[in-house]
């Protein structure tokens, strides 16, 4: 089977077996990164661009590092050090790098849609790396990833999702992901930060994170998106904290195998605490390991083969 698409853009536009192959892909990609020598030639000669109008660690590094492993050429460009200031339009920026004949070009905005805005008007491969409030469906694959290594299959599995979902691009590719292979996705948060339209996408929604966590194979905890906030959706950290963050007695309600994992960055003593970020149970630095396997492969597929 081929990923018969140009870009990758959300989680939506992805049937089970794409999600599938593409997860089968990174598995076995990921003997690359244990080689003393992390590089194969696959893709030498093509050039990727990054493009992120938003803060970013583990994302634009993985992507840069998954496209270093396979040999491709890396462009990184800083929109602070780029024309964009000067007043330079988003299609404008995209224009002039199509004609530079880059072969991908992956971008992070804070305008939901922006990808595939330019995926209209590109002839490049286009990638989202997380746009608004929309998507980052390369954070879900690589968290698909994660628990299909611990549980070894994703189908009948129960996922909590906790936290600050109205802000959360993380938790809808999630929720669309997970649901589309087959896991019970239950979701929990304040009410002020629970979007209508959840159990549309599959969902179930609850206030309660013992609820949540009662009996789940795997938990997901979401940062709080304070820069996304105004005044009206949290009281305080502390109130926040007591009533949904994760803490070692909310393990006891869960599987004897659960995972917890956290897309980053993490608000120690928030929404997860310490002994829990850093416990037997954490699959977070997981994740990070996955992150670079599941970009090469979507590198490899994309344009691998073009």
């Amino acid at each position: 089977m081929e990923l018969r698409r140009k870009d990758l853009l959300g989680m939506a536009d992805l049937t089970a077996q794409e999600i599938g192959l593409i997860l089968d892909t990174a598995a076995s990609l990921k003997e690359i990164s244990q080689r003393p020598i992390k590089k194969v030639p696959t893709l030498r000669g093509r050039t990727v661009v990054t493009l992120f109008y938003e803060p970013s660690t583990r994302t634009r590094m993985s992507f840069e590092i998954a496209a270093k492993r396979l040999s491709a050429d890396t462009v990184n460009l800083t929109v602070a050090a780029s024309s964009a200031v000067k007043g330079e339009t988003l299609a404008d920026t995209a224009a002039n790098l199509q004609a530079m004949q880059p072969d991908v070009l992956i971008i992070r905005h804070q305008a939901s849609g922006a990808p595939h805005y330019l995926a209209r008007r590109l002839r490049c491969g286009v990638v989202n790396a997380g746009d608004g409030l929309h998507e980052h469906p390369t954070q879900a694959l690589l968290d698909l990833l994660t628990i299909r290594e611990a549980k070894g299959r994703l189908d009948g599995l129960k996922v909590a999702i906790v936290g600050d979902i109205l802000h959360s691009r993380v938790a809808r590719s999630n929720i669309l992901g997970l649901t589309t292979m087959g896991s019970r996705v239950v979701v929990a948060g304040p009410a002020t930060m629970l979007p209508p339209g959840l159990t549309a996408l599959g969902a179930e929604v609850t206030h309660s994170l013992e609820e949540a966590v009662r009996d789940a194979d795997a938990i997901m905890m979401l940062r709080l998106q304070l820069e996304r906030m105004g005044q009206n959706f949290l009281s305080t950290l502390r109130e926040y904290s007591t009533h949904f963050g994760l803490a070692p007695r909310h393990l006891g309600l869960a599987r004897e195998d659960v995972i917890v994992m956290h897309p980053g960055p993490l608000n120690r003593g928030v929404e997860i605490s310490p002994e829990v970020a850093d416990g037997p149970y954490s699959v977070i630095l997981e994740q990070v390991t996955n992150g670079v396997a599941v970009r090469m492969a979507v590198l490899l597929l994309l344009i691998g083969e073009r």
